[in-house]
């Protein structure tokens, strides 16, 4: 049987192509692995006593859009966190962010827009699945490079109103992966009101919303409801970087009461709803800030570090929020092979996150460096990584 022509022609991922790069070269000293963006800080003490508490829970079908106190913890946080209410009906539970960002194009993008293929917007560069969920629904994906001269943010004011018109997704990362660009809400009024005028939505991949530098990135959802436009925006969280649980594979998604009805649908017919112990320490979680602020210490730390270090380094920006440097190379592999063969530093060749558009791939001239090893281990390593790379630049 043939395989679809839209999944074959998909890039190897980022990942295999890393190891067939540095496949049989030797590291110049104890490996250092800075690629790939695992949480490292402890997580909650208290989530293992809410774990065995309810381990009976796994001989039971855990509900499908969530336990109520799931949902009632996860609304509570939203209402904290950015002040709007969100009733549970419009949030439903994930297995991660990941099934959100993804099955939100299944359920939600049509199949024609204006008698048209549909558009999805992608900024470029971009966590993967977008590009997947784009080709998943047979629509056209429109790359969208975010560069310095952009503020490494999509420019979707600068689009033609023929693209618009047929946009059925737009996908925002903000704080942005890689880069740790923050959209401010001026800038989130503006895609909003782009939506509304060409009828699209907007996927708010909001992971990364708990490490930041200096104020707590605004939520879309958030300024979509001040605005009276909550429809316009289906959010999407996750406790992987907040909590430093990424295995637990919990998250949510919240929305309009259309598209959450759609989303739930597919869920009922398609999906794989958490298990219910899951659900107990995901309640748990996500109603503690404690240790949100302890983690979010140590991110800071390590930001103030990283502007110590390469300070000095010509196109150097540390990031607003997340937790990754995007450092500013001539090639990407190039530095990645250098790093990799004479100080075991390994590092993700920016190009490998992006796709190249007519000659130009906006993530060629940088790599990806995450930060969450401990504040001392990171100094360590990214004074290592500077001497190595950018010892003729200063």
């Amino acid at each position: 049987m043939a395989i679809p022509e839209r999944f074959s022609n998909l890039p190897e991922y980022a990942f295999p192509r890393l190891r067939a790069l540095l496949s049989g070269i030797q590291p110049g000293a104890d490996p250092m692995v800075l690629t790939i963006g695992e949480p490292r800080h402890a997580m909650p003490d208290f989530l293992q006593d809410v774990l065995v508490s309810n381990l009976s829970g796994f001989a039971k079908y855990p509900q499908n859009e969530g336990s109520a106190d799931l949902l009632d913890a996860i609304s509570a946080w939203i209402g904290r966190r950015h002040k709007i209410e969100v009733d549970p009906s419009r949030i439903m539970a994930l297995n991660g962010s990941r099934e959100g960002l993804f099955n939100a194009a299944l359920a939600l993008c049509p199949e024609t827009k204006n008698g048209q293929r549909p558009a999805v917007l992608i900024p470029n560069p971009f966590y993967q699945v977008y590009a997947v969920a784009a080709a998943a629904v047979a629509a056209e994906p429109v790359f969208m490079p975010t560069t310095p001269e952009t503020g490494q943010l999509p420019d979707f004011a600068g689009l033609p109103a023929a693209l618009l018109d047929r946009t059925a997704l737009a996908y925002l990362c903000s704080p942005a992966n890689p880069q740790g660009a923050v959209a401010d809400e001026t800038y989130l009024e503006t895609l909003i009101t782009l939506a509304e005028q060409h009828d699209f939505l907007i996927i708010s991949d909001e992971c990364y919303s708990e490490i930041w530098r200096d104020a707590p990135p605004p939520g879309a959802l958030a300024v979509a409801t001040r605005m009276g436009l909550p429809d316009r925006v289906v959010m999407i969280n996750s406790l992987s970087k907040r909590s430093n649980m990424p295995g637990l594979r919990s998250g949510f998604v919240a929305g309009g009461p259309e598209q959450m009805r759609l989303i739930r649908q597919l869920r009922n017919f398609a999906g794989a709803p958490m298990p219910q112990p899951l659900q107990a320490v995901s309640a748990a979680a996500w109603s503690d800030e404690a240790h949100v602020q302890e983690s979010l210490a140590l991110y800071q730390q390590k930001y103030a570090i990283a502007d110590r270090i390469f300070g000095n380094v010509p196109g150097y920006r540390g990031p607003d929020g997340g937790f990754f440097l995007w450092l500013p190379v001539e090639d990407g592999e190039a530095a990645t092979l250098k790093l990799w063969r004479e100080a075991g530093i390994q590092v993700l060749p920016g190009a490998y996150l992006s796709r190249e558009v007519d000659g130009f791939n906006p993530g060629a001239g940088f790599i990806r460096v995450a930060l969450v090893a401990t504040p001392d281990e990171t100094e360590s390593a990214l004074t290592l990584l500077r001497d190595t790379l950018y010892e003729t630049r200063g």
